[in-house]
């Protein structure tokens, strides 16, 4: 089956109600609101559930056939029946919203039968926009992007806080607590590779992986599998995503942690 056409129209009215929305979360951005945990480790706070809102209300209004899956939303499997899901993260970074610190963004994706096709993230306090259409490139703040052409793994700059001792062949870079910010530092040649070795949700990464695509970047689970969306457990294990030329070492280094993670 071909890949879907994506109207330009529909990918800037998706940029501005995200634009709208990265504005909404900023104004309110190191004042104080009520905050919780989810889970332990989990936090949320009371913004995360009004840009929500605004999203769900914003993006049913303009695609009003669309599904949606949302961190903030309760799944509803309806979804599953949709040929158009929004897979959305108000904010996604929120431990950095929270601090006060620059590492988050809105999240906005487009899924149509299974494929990402318009991804967004906005990201106000760094002056970021970052837009994909699926086979028209991606572009931050307008400028397009273009993933690295690295080829030696050793040396590898990865965005991370302290690397394991195995790996400290690599480099380590600064990490927004984002990891759709951090996915979108490969697309940008500001990193090499990025790797989880978990399950994940595919709010967290699906404009993301869309926007490293379309920026030339190598992206794929942990084990370097194809990456699907609006499945219905909304996750996958991990998300890998490198220049192309480093992509195969990535996975054979990770390969023996990844089976260890999903065991």
């Amino acid at each position: 089956m071909a890949d879907p056409v994506v109207d330009r129209t529909l990918l800037d009215a998706v940029a501005a109600i995200a634009a709208e929305a990265g504005q909404m979360a900023f104004a309110r951005f190191g004042t104080d609101f009520q905050r919780w945990e989810k889970t332990p480790g989990s936090p949320v706070c009371e913004v995360d559930l009004d840009v929500d809102a605004m999203l769900k209300a914003r993006l049913s209004a303009l695609l009003p056939d669309a599904g949606w899956l949302s961190e903030e939303t309760a799944d509803n499997p309806d979804r599953l029946a949709r040929d158009r899901v929004w897979v959305v993260d108000p904010i996604d970074g929120t431990r950095d919203y929270i601090r006060a610190r620059p590492g988050w963004c809105v999240s906005v994706a487009l899924i149509e039968r299974g494929v990402v096709t318009i991804g967004v993230l906005d990201a106000p306090s760094r002056g970021e926009r970052w837009e994909a259409a699926l086979g028209q490139g991606a572009t931050r703040n307008g400028v397009v992007l273009r993933a690295g052409d690295r080829t030696q793994f050793a040396g590898s700059r990865v965005p991370s806080d302290a690397l394991p001792k195995a790996d400290r062949d690599l480099t380590a870079i600064h990490k927004p607590n984002s990891i759709a910010l951090r996915i979108a530092m490969v697309a940008a040649d500001e990193a090499d590779l990025v790797a989880t070795l978990r399950w994940g949700n595919e709010w967290d990464i699906a404009a993301a992986v869309l926007i490293a695509s379309e920026a030339g970047a190598a992206v794929s689970d942990a084990f370097g599998g194809t990456l699907a969306f609006n499945k219905p457990r909304p996750q996958a294990f991990g998300v890998l995503a490198s220049t192309p030329g480093i992509h195969a070492a990535a996975i054979e280094r990770l390969a023996d942690r990844a089976k260890a993670a999903m065991a």
